[in-house]
């Protein structure tokens, strides 16, 4: 992939740009445009061969026709977070005391301001099929977004489809997570991804890392050492394109529904790439 000039631009913190939003510099004012509909999507998933399974918990806000989604550890939310966030304006939900909610908040807006339909540079399909083709096909499609030069990746936030398609190309990892644990190899989880940031020549990190306030480091280190620095997004996956030119190198964005909540075809897409 070759990668282009971001069309929009290029913030270096998400304190830099959530007072662009409040500003009104991106759109509408964020205090007209108001949450209709809130959930938290509780999924587990073991597919077909595996031997490890996982569990997903993401808060999903509904802003006009987007949703915009922050992905939470399992319990880590009280059950009436998604109800209090319901007819509160994106403005008064940027300033929430819950990191997610404003992630989520920040998520909705921006989708509904730049939809990823007019701003990607490119999608992809993920073909329908079973839970474990799907997750095959969009690794693929996230790793092609690494150059063919990298050798050695810093996975942040492990997703073992993504480890198996690194292997198969070659491609040796350094797999991170702070829900500790181990892969489908039996290689424990690292706990610190700013720990081993030195010993990898690119970044592959989960949108997840909004979330959890572990996002700002991994920018920084990109950005300095001109790394390539790709997402895959579930989370936040409006919000990460605005970084692309500040240290991020790629996005996979990926909004709500997800392509493990549906057997049929689902839409990947790809910032910071042409083609």
């Amino acid at each position: 992939m070759t990668a282009t000039s971001p069309a929009r631009p290029a913030y270096r913190s998400m304190s830099a740009l959530v007072e662009a939003v409040r500003a009104g510099l991106l759109g509408a004012d964020p205090a007209r445009a108001t949450v209709s509909v809130g959930f938290v999507t509780r999924q587990g998933v073991r597919h077909a061969s595996r031997a490890h399974g996982y569990r997903n918990h993401v808060l999903s806000l509904r802003v006009d026709a987007v949703v915009g989604s922050c992905a939470i550890e399992p319990g880590a939310l009280p059950d009436e977070t998604a109800y209090d966030c319901v007819g509160a304006s994106v403005a008064e939900l940027l300033t929430h005391p819950l990191l997610p909610v404003r992630v989520a908040a920040l998520d909705a807006y921006l989708m509904s301001v730049r939809p990823h339909a007019e701003a990607a540079d490119a999608t992809v399909t993920v073909p329908g099929g079973g839970s474990l083709a799907k997750s095959r096909a969009r690794a693929e499609a996230v790793v092609d977004l690494l150059p063919a030069s990298s050798r050695t990746v810093l996975v942040v936030g492990v997703v073992n489809s993504l480890l198996e398609r690194l292997r198969a190309t070659g491609r040796r990892y350094l797999p991170c997570d702070l829900a500790g644990g181990r892969t489908e190899w039996d290689e424990p989880h690292l706990p610190d991804a700013t720990a081993v940031l030195d010993r990898c020549d690119a970044i592959l990190a989960s949108g997840m890392t909004l979330g959890n306030d572990t996002f700002a480091p991994l920018l920084a280190h990109a950005g300095a050492e001109r790394k390539p620095f790709v997402a895959f997004a579930q989370t936040g996956s409006a919000v990460l394109p605005w970084f692309l030119g500040a240290g991020l190198t790629a996005v996979s964005a990926e909004p709500y529904p997800f392509f493990w909540l549906d057997g049929g075809p689902t839409t990947l897409y790809r910032y910071g790439v042409s083609g």
